[in-house]
């Protein structure tokens, strides 16, 4: 049997993966590097000094957290050569590739020669409904398992170069990749999704941002509870958690109010759903996506293009 290497996106899903006893070892990532500035190379003192100032103001995870959590299961990646073989699990959404990429890149500087898999959450032939690879029954994972996908060297270069790319300083770059072929089946719609993050150029809200105040115009919604449940479920490819999805509904507090058990939005969110006034000023802050602010951009609705300020 190969000596393989699992590479999993969470504790949650690490937990279901052992008990398909695969054998070998597993490292776990505990990263979320589609929010807050990053640097190409992983492990730095400069992206350790970034990352952990970032998690500490925004999540409260301290740099002796973040030593235990992360840097420590990703020094394990230095006997990756070791193993016969990778084995990625990531889901389809934006939040696991901009980590898999990452992961892919960092493969790359250890100079890896060995074979690398990719199970990724998908509907798979007998399996009754998409569900991400968390949620599914350990029989339709380890059939995920059994189908993983084997990525060729192009699709390495890709995830290294859409990595450069994410941290590099203009954005519309990687978009110009989105209809390239490869093995990552939801990586084209994760680069739009990330495209989507920059503020629109007529309200100065993102489509993430804009697409919570819709659910509060569109339902009754009686808690702060029922609007984060809501916000989570129907979020589309972006993949965000619990703590990601406050902070942004922390963030656009002046667009709703909770009132007799019910939440509205108020004339300033009514503005902004319908697009007849520009928040980009009231909004703007020193926020990154990689290498970038994400208030140094505007995205085009029409054109769907990058505008750079």
């Amino acid at each position: 049997m190969a000596k393989q290497l699992h590479i999993t996106n969470g504790d949650g899903l690490t937990d279901n993966i052992k008990e398909l006893n695969l054998g070998g070892e597993t490292v776990v990532w505990r990263e979320m590097l589609c929010e807050g500035p990053t640097v190409y190379e992983l492990g730095t003192d400069e992206f350790i000094e970034l990352r952990t100032e970032f998690l500490s103001s925004n999540y409260n995870i301290s740099k002796e957290e973040y030593e235990t959590q992360f840097l420590q299961e990703l020094n394990k990646l230095t006997k990756v050569n070791e193993f016969d073989e990778v084995v990625l699990w990531f889901e389809f959404d934006l939040f696991s590739h901009i980590n898999m990429l990452a992961i892919i890149s960092h493969l790359d500087d250890l100079k890896i020669n060995v074979p690398v898999y990719l199970v990724c959450s998908k509907k798979l032939k007998g399996e009754d409904q998409f569900s991400p690879l968390s949620q599914l029954s350990l029989k339709d994972l380890n059939n995920h398992y059994v189908q993983r996908i084997h990525l060729n060297e192009d699709d390495l270069e890709m995830a290294d170069l859409m990595w450069q790319l994410y941290n590099g300083e203009n954005p519309q770059k990687l978009k110009l990749l989105i209809k390239k072929k490869t093995n990552f089946e939801y990586l084209s719609s994760c680069i739009r999704a990330h495209i989507e993050r920059f503020p629109n150029s007529t309200t100065g809200l993102n489509t993430l941002e804009k697409n919570i105040l819709k659910l509060i115009s569109s339902n009754d919604i009686s808690s702060m509870n029922q609007l984060l449940g809501y916000s989570l479920e129907y979020q589309g490819y972006f993949g965000y958690g619990d703590s990601q999805m406050q902070r942004i509904l922390t963030k656009l507090k002046r667009f709703y109010s909770e009132e007799n058990n019910q939440i509205r939005l108020t004339p300033e969110g009514t503005e902004a759903l319908n697009g007849t006034r520009n928040f980009y000023r009231v909004l703007r802050n020193e926020e990154f996506f990689g290498g970038v602010r994400m208030y140094d951009f505007l995205y085009d609705s029409v054109s769907h293009n990058i505008l750079k300020l």
